[in-house]
């Protein structure tokens, strides 16, 4: 049986590159940009209010997924810890020559520390590598959603979505 978002509830390849949030290879490259992997047609528009650029947008039906404009989109990452789904990431490929980098909102305890390595995860949850914490953001206007900036190699970034402390093994 094929893997796709029917049969398993998870995006893979092709299904992922046709999501209406997701920024093509060029604006990758260009600097940081927001990745929206929702597929999900329920009433939700907290990312569009998030985003102050105006590069996400909804449509008239409130249950359509939500579409991401890259040429307004600077990569701020205001829109990650306001998504319910936690289906909001922002990937900076410029970030140096082997390495990108990638936020990633983490609901979990307890929260790493900057400068330690955890486990990358997979959208399945398999482990696929260690990589760095950079940075941990996570003001009060976050609502206790903590964004995890991870340096990750550039071939990952499409599939890192989540980390596992190392001690929780």
């Amino acid at each position: 049986m094929k893997r796709t978002l029917k049969t398993t509830g998870i995006l893979y390849g092709e299904e992922l590159l046709k999501c209406p949030g997701m920024p093509t290879r060029k604006r990758m490259e260009q600097g940081p940009v927001a990745i929206i992997e929702c597929t999900q047609e329920i009433p939700c528009d907290p990312c569009v209010d998030a985003c102050r650029k105006g590069a996400i947008q909804i449509g008239e039906d409130i249950t359509q997924p939500p579409r991401l404009l890259e040429e307004k989109c600077n990569g701020c990452g205001s829109c990650i810890a306001e998504c319910p789904g936690l289906a909001i990431f922002v990937a900076d490929f410029n970030h140096s020559p082997e390495q990108a980098l990638l936020k990633i909102p983490y609901e979990f305890f307890p929260i790493p520390k900057a400068n330690t390595k955890v486990l990358a995860l997979d959208r399945e949850g398999k482990v696929i590598g260690e990589v760095r914490v950079l940075k941990v953001s996570n003001p009060k206007k976050n609502d206790r959603t903590p964004v995890l900036s991870l340096l990750v190699p550039k071939e990952r970034v499409l599939e890192i979505r989540h980390i596992r402390l190392k001690e929780s093994i």
